[in-house]
């Protein structure tokens, strides 16, 4: 039955009677979205600082983004793979000429991504390397946030992630990350690949010490591995390059992509490799009935072009530094380190100063929305539009909460 519903108040008693509790939100009730602005159902208005977990580089609602959905929506939404589509092949075609990879597989989540990339790992290992069957093995990170499969969580290191879910698949050591002699120490020749994040993003904008991706890069040569970089969060501008592994000087073997590849108005996702890890699919060896569908082509085209005609990237790479330097002027005693590259920043609160959440409530209540990651860290990552008149606004309210909290 269809009512009228206003207030926050009653969407949050909805969500909480009727919703799986697999999620502890700020309550503010967004309703709508421009730029790098959202309002709630009150009317009131907020600096959106976290781009829905990065999803949203380009903005909420960008209007070539929108347009593109609209017009694609109105011919050809959905023909599954059982046909071609006319947005398919040009959607392969300019993401190669971006990227410089050969080839592209698309699926709809970040998650189902990473999983494709596993998969294409394996397969790559037993027909290509000649790992003998099923003793594929692939080495992973402590802090490590790649998705919540049940495959994924079982090589996850946090207890929460996995309690009740298993058992798990086995064929993932976890090994400290930043640590390239303890990778050094577990390669062999059943190794098919490495996966690892350029950056953490959900450990809290958690960057390696210098040389680690490169390192990395040279034992997968070595012994002849896959270097797998899970650029979901950290891709497509986010840290000021287009991918992040770009600042290490790293070309990875395969290069898994999501969130912001169609800008927030549709689940688009990918992993990018060249001729020799690609050719091991054949028809019928994985796929996805949404995977590759016209609507998501168009729009995730639009979309990358958006973040290049509008210099997002070079946008995130200086007002992030900008950002970064007024944040590190900040004098509290609460504050432990900041660290971060671009547009994706962890401020981390020592542990006296109770947890990122109460500064989260408190920023909200400025008229700032930003979310804490692993108890102790405020994460800032608005989307790449930002000015630097919008991040000075924020700073001050940054500002404002410290000193009444010291």
């Amino acid at each position: 039955m269809l009512t009228t519903r206003s207030t926050a108040a009653e969407f949050i008693r909805l969500e909480d009677q009727y919703g799986a509790n697999n999620y502890h939100p700020l309550d503010v009730v967004v309703q709508r979205a421009e730029g790098v602005w959202v309002w709630d159902v009150d009317g009131n208005k907020y600096l959106d600082f976290l781009a829905a977990y990065s999803a949203v580089n380009q903005g909420h609602a960008h209007p070539r983004i929108a347009g593109a959905l609209k017009a694609q929506a109105e011919r050809v939404t959905l023909t599954s793979r059982a046909f071609r589509n006319d947005q398919l092949g040009l959607f392969y075609e300019e993401v190669h000429e971006l990227t410089g990879y050969a080839r592209m597989l698309p699926m709809n989540t970040g998650a189902e991504a990473v999983e494709t990339a596993i998969k294409a790992a394996r397969k790559w290992g037993y027909k290509i390397k000649g790992v003998p069957d099923c003793k594929a093995e692939i080495r992973v990170f402590t802090g490590n946030f790649h998705g919540r499969t049940t495959t994924i969580v079982g090589f996850s290191d946090d207890d929460q992630y996995k309690d009740g879910f298993g058992p798990f698949t086995p064929g993932f050591t976890l090994l400290p990350y930043g640590d390239l002699e303890a990778v050094r120490r577990a390669m062999n020749p059943n190794v098919v690949g490495i996966l690892v994040e350029p950056i953490q993003g959900e450990s809290g904008i958690i960057i390696p010490p210098q040389g680690f991706m490169t390192g990395l890069a040279d034992l997968c040569r070595e012994h002849r591995s896959l270097l797998i970089t899970d650029e979901i969060q950290s891709g497509l501008g986010r840290t000021g390059k287009m991918f992040a592994f770009e600042h290490d000087g790293v070309r990875p073997d395969i290069v898994i992509i999501g969130k912001a590849l169609a800008g927030g108005f549709y689940p688009v996702s990918a992993i990018l490799a060249d001729d020799e890890v690609m050719g091991v699919f054949n028809p019928g060896d994985h796929g996805s009935t949404f995977g590759g569908n016209p609507l998501g082509c168009a729009v995730a085209r639009e979309a990358l072009r958006v973040l290049v005609d509008e210099n997002m990237i070079e946008n995130s790479a200086h007002l992030g530094e900008y950002f970064m330097g007024k944040l590190r002027t900040l004098s509290s005693t609460k504050i432990q380190e900041i660290r971060g590259r671009g547009l994706w920043i962890g401020l981390q609160l020592t542990p006296q100063a109770g947890g990122a959440r109460k500064y989260c409530e408190a920023l909200q209540l400025k008229g700032l929305l930003c979310k804490e990651t692993h108890v102790d860290t405020i994460r800032f990552a608005p989307p790449l539009c930002i000015t630097r008149e919008e991040l000075d606004w924020a700073f001050e309210r940054v500002e404002q909460v410290f000193k009444e909290t010291d």
